[in-house]
């Protein structure tokens, strides 16, 4: 039962060089409670945290947690009043471990500089018991995928005293059975005396887990509504200013189009074991399945990031080796990494760099001089087509919306002028307006004949997309699913079957208490 206010915001107001990010925002917190916070990227929503940890100074507006004023001077001041926050962009150091991140300035010490890394380790297995987090506590965070990364963050969070703990995004890089395993960890923390700031662009989340609704729109308070009594479509309509429309699920491709991709036995050293499918052309193929069952490994495969052990890859008819990614883009594979600021853009380039940047050697260069007119003319053509949202074609990309940034990664794949694109988590990140835009973006290109290979961890994603979907399980292809036959339960059996069996190992219980949090 909610009561008491924990959080109040009042008046608050921030402004950038150029940019006005906060105007006059309201926010309150109640003990007890989980609020979510949403809006569309640019909404504010980040900038509100940053201001709330000490991140940034606010330039009005006034703070009071648990009824006294404050004004949060630093990370580590918010921290020392139990202000906990799980940022959007991860704060990891990926040459440590697990553990090491996790209790980073806190490691128990020999007296002197030295840590004690067996008991150090011990903490950290027994708080990721306690949480049902399957990490290793030794693993190099830098060898992690971004979901296990993000349940580093998590884990980090939950290890201090919090009594306010902020969640930005907490759940982008999670499929829906890891999803519940977070709801119950947040539940089990919400008590009479904490509460939990939930930010999240997944709608459906919405419901379950948070008790009242607070939007912001372009940097300003638009208004809180109890989730109880409140519909989706009202509170999209909120964040956006407008009516999203939805898309009905797509019909199968016919069996006589061409197979573009022909993949047999498909093995890896770590993980995948006799992988086989066939992509059409102008397909969107789905690929399903819990958190490590080899669905990123398998696009890393394709594109010659990691070293295939055996297995063949027709492409064309033809059968091809591809040593690595340069290769398969020479071939027209393109691959949308699910973490496009590390691996898909460069954040520091202009929107026409990053377009142009898979094309620089074959398509804008005359006599070893880069062609910038060229290239300057195939930027504004893809800003124009996929309504990349930016002030000119030399702003750079770190200062565009999530969305725009997955666009720009789209616009360079399109200009190297790919047939096959494989897209790893497309819309992670991304708000509710920008995914309509990329849902409608992925459905042009398959009907222009491009063929998808589409991963996601959000099952309602898959389900609406895919005309296909491939699920698979400890890096095997344990079903596959027409769009007619593909349900959540249905996917949710393939996905925790276990290979060699008929049977499914069991999910964990979110709800069941494993001795409370640390």
């Amino acid at each position: 039962m909610t009561g008491s206010l924990l959080l109040e915001l009042e008046g608050i107001s921030k402004g950038f060089p150029g940019v006005q990010a906060l105007t006059d925002v309201r926010l309150d917190l109640r003990h007890g409670e989980v609020l979510a916070l949403v809006g569309e990227n640019g909404a504010g929503k980040s900038t509100l945290m940053k201001l709330l940890s000490g991140i940034h100074k606010a330039d009005a507006g006034h703070f009071r947690l648990d009824g006294a004023p404050f004004t949060p001077e630093s990370p580590r001041h918010a921290e020392s009043l139990g202000i906990s926050i799980i940022h959007q962009e991860f704060n990891l150091m990926p040459d440590l471990t697990a553990a090491q991140n996790i209790f980073i300035g806190r490691e128990p010490r020999t007296g002197g500089f030295f840590t004690r890394d067996p008991e150090l380790n011990r903490a950290a297995a027994d708080l990721l018991d306690r949480l049902g987090l399957p990490l290793d506590p030794k693993a190099l965070v830098g060898s992690l995928t971004v979901a296990k990364q993000q349940m580093v963050e998590i884990a980090k969070a939950l290890s201090h005293d919090a009594k306010l703990l902020v969640m930005d995004e907490p759940t982008a890089a999670l499929n829906d059975a890891e999803v519940e395993v977070l709801h119950g960890l947040i539940r089990r923390f919400v008590s009479p005396t904490t509460g939990v700031i939930y930010i999240s662009h997944r709608m459906d989340e919405l419901k379950a887990i948070a008790q009242r609704i607070t939007v912001l729109r372009d940097g300003s308070y638009v208004g809180t509504v109890d989730t109880a009594e409140a519909s989706m479509p009202e509170v999209i309509a909120m964040m956006v200013g407008r009516t999203i429309q939805t898309q009905a699920r797509p019909e199968n491709v016919r069996d006589d189009r061409e197979t573009l991709l022909s993949v047999r036995g498909l093995a890896t050293k770590a993980l995948l074991r006799d992988v086989s499918f066939d992509l059409r052309r102008g397909e969107i193929l789905g690929f399903a399945g819990l958190m490590g069952a080899g669905r990123t490994e398998v696009a890393r495969a394709l594109v010659g990031a990691d070293v295939v052990t055996a297995g063949t890859i027709v492409l064309r008819g033809q059968e091809v080796s591809i040593p690595n990614p340069a290769k398969a883009a020479e071939l027209g594979i393109g691959y949308l990494s699910e973490d496009r600021k590390q691996l898909g853009l460069m954040l520091e380039q202009s929107v026409q760099t990053n377009i142009a940047l898979s094309s620089l050697g074959d398509r804008f260069s005359r006599r070893g001089f880069v062609d910038d007119k060229a290239i300057a003319t195939r930027a504004t053509e893809s800003v124009k087509a996929l309504g990349i949202k930016t002030p000119s074609i030399r702003q750079e990309v770190r200062n565009l919306s999530g969305g725009n940034q997955q666009k720009v990664v789209i616009a360079k794949w399109l200009t190297k002028d790919c047939d096959v694109l494989i897209f790893d988590e497309p819309t992670r990140g991304i708000d509710v307006g920008a995914k309509e835009e990329i849902y409608r973006l992925l459905n042009d290109l398959a009907a222009q004949g491009k063929s998808i290979i589409m991963i996601s961890s959000e099952l309602p994603e898959v389900l609406r997309m895919a005309h296909r979907v491939l699920v698979m399980s400890e890096g095997r292809i344990t079903g596959e699913l027409s769009h007619a036959e593909a349900t959540q339960e249905s996917v949710m059996h393939l996905a925790t079957l276990r290979t060699g069996s008929d049977t499914a190992f069991p999910v964990p219980d979110p709800t069941a208490d494993k001795a409370g949090l640390a």
